[in-house]
């Protein structure tokens, strides 16, 4: 494989994967001086492409999330041919995601079994879930040669340009020096990650007593908890639903922390190096953590935890419900800088 030039990954759909794949990527220039990487993936991630300085071009994946368009892989895959990749890899377990570089006829095509994928993988690998047990060491073991052991890798780190920073600050009429605390109530998954609004807005309150301004970001699909959070405490910031994600990532890279449930903007918040507490109800830091040493994890070890569902299945919630805004606010303060309390929050 040394003379691998041009590497395709057909890149995950979720934020939080998303991230987590570019130590995969890193690796990957490591091994290859020289390397040009590209990504296919869903054009609402560009944003975080453009940010990982690793990929040199991102290419628009067209198809929904469950739909075959078995025609335009095929017309999709034959476009792709004429970049001549040497390699693609596959990181989604979908045998769909398998198609399209099959179709492009790239010689060596590498990925985790999945779905029964032998044929349109040539060089399918057999997960051992117990050796790799983080999503990012599946990622990062596709850049070896099969069998090989773990390498040490880079953790996620997302490039922000100050001045796309200022620009999305001025675009939504956001000023001051005060320091932010982000808080990201959000958590596409399901309701069983979200903590619970009260409990946000509870710490939101202790936060701007103390002097900070409190932001709140998230997609149109946080709009109804961040409202809720809103409407307890009306002083905060709210920008869910406002801004798009390369805003949302550049505004982010300007707080001075986060607060956030195990969610693509928690990912985010840990690739910008921002001091993060990171709750988590119903999901695990043993398989999805955030990848950064400034990050602190926050969670009650109930012993009906984690179970991995959207919906509480004993329908009492308990691992966010009784995690109290104290012990989260506990964890941050040592992690803020010290506002001027002169300066409104």
């Amino acid at each position: 494989m040394n003379d691998v030039r041009k590497i395709l990954i057909v890149a995950p759909a979720w934020v939080g994967d998303a991230i987590m794949a570019q130590p995969l990527y890193a690796r990957l220039h490591q091994r290859h001086p020289g390397l040009q990487l590209d990504v296919l993936a869903p054009a609402w991630t560009r944003p975080l492409h453009e940010r990982m300085p690793e990929v040199h071009h991102a290419i628009d994946n067209p198809f929904a999330h469950g739909e075959l368009g078995l025609k335009k892989r095929w017309q999709l895959g034959r476009e792709l041919k004429a970049a001549r990749y040497d390699q693609v890899i596959v990181l989604p377990n979908s045998l769909k995601s398998a198609l399209v570089p099959f179709f492009a006829r790239i010689p060596l095509r590498t990925g985790w079994v999945g779905e029964a994928r032998y044929g349109l993988l040539n060089d399918a690998r057999k997960l051992d879930p117990y050796a790799l047990p983080l999503m990012v060491e599946r990622f990062v073991a596709l850049a070896e040669e099969a069998g090989a052991p773990l390498p040490v890798y880079a953790k996620p780190r997302l490039s922000v340009d100050a001045g796309q920073r200022a620009a999305a600050c001025s675009r939504l009429g956001l000023a001051g020096d005060t320091p932010v605390v982000a808080l990201c109530p959000g958590a596409e998954y399901g309701p069983a990650k979200r903590w619970p609004a009260r409990h946000m807005a509870a710490l939101a309150t202790q936060l701007l007593q103390r002097g900070y301004r409190v932001w709140i970001f998230g997609s149109d699909k946080d709009a109804a908890i961040a409202g809720d959070i809103a409407a307890l405490e009306p002083r905060v910031t709210n920008l869910a639903g406002k801004t798009s994600l390369a805003q949302a990532i550049d505004l982010l890279s300007g707080a001075a922390a986060a607060v956030c449930n195990d969610s693509g903007l928690m990912h985010v918040a840990a690739a910008l190096g921002l001091p993060l507490v990171a709750v988590y109800g119903s999901s695990s830091p043993e398989f999805t953590p955030p990848l950064s040493t400034s990050a602190r994890v926050v969670t009650l070890d109930l012993e009906c935890a984690p179970c991995f569902e959207r919906h509480c299945p004993l329908g009492h919630l308990n691992c966010l419900n009784e995690l109290e805004p104290q012990r989260v606010l506990d964890t941050l303060l040592p992690m803020l800088p010290k506002p001027n309390t002169e300066k409104a929050p």
